[in-house]
Parts: structure tokens; sequence; C-alpha cells
């Protein structure tokens, strides 16, 4: 039973590694977004995150935005679109600060830069 690579991590995982978002899990991070076979797992941990944030009792609007910010440094270009679709997908504090992290971060604009 080969489940393949896609297989782990799993979005609580990824979750994990968005929350606590050590050094060491910037590198997971960092090597996660490096496959694109793994975008859809990256993705589905990221709306996990979010969606976890916004259910908190205590909105950490700094941390979110600190992490919209690396991402949008970090996150090659294929991903950076879908990376703000994820912050606009919801009008709760918690996703507006992580857009706001992103739109401050400009890979969008690098990604698609204006002709």
């Amino acid at each position: 039973m080969n489940a393949g690579p896609a297989s782990f991590p799993d979005r609580d995982t990824v979750a994990e590694k968005f929350g606590s978002f050590s050094e060491a899990d910037q590198s997971f991070l960092r090597l996660l977004m490096e496959n694109p076979e793994q975008d859809e797992r990256l993705m589905d941990g990221l709306y996990r995150h979010l969606d976890i944030a916004s259910e908190a009792k205590f909105l950490n609007s700094l941390k979110l935005e600190k992490l919209g910010q690396w991402l949008g440094s970090h996150a090659p270009a294929r991903l950076q679109m879908r990376l703000m679709e994820a912050g606009r997908s919801s009008q709760h504090a918690a996703y507006q600060a992580f857009k706001a992290g992103l739109s401050k971060a400009g890979g969008l604009e690098r990604a698609f830069p204006k002709a």
C-alpha cells in the first residue's frame, strides 16, 4: 500500500508548522514549497491554520501578518496567486491580517509584473 508522496504531510501537520513558525518550521515549509506536487497540502494546511486562528479567542494579527509577509517573500511565483486568494477568501480579521502581510511583501507583483 503505497500512498505516494502527496500523503505526507497532512493538513494538520502543515497547519501546526504555520502556527509555531520556528526556524525549523520555516525550513520545512521552504522544502515543501520547492515541490509543486505538495502545493495542495501546503494550501490545505494554510486554510486550516487560518480557520483555527479565526476561531481562537485571541487573534494574534501581528503573527498572521508576519506569516503573510514571509510567504509573500519566500513562496514561488506559482503559489502567489493562490496565497492571495486565500487571504481574500474571508472577511474575518485573521484572513485580512494574512492578506495585509502578503500585500506588504509584494510577492504577487514580483510574480506577475505590470507590463
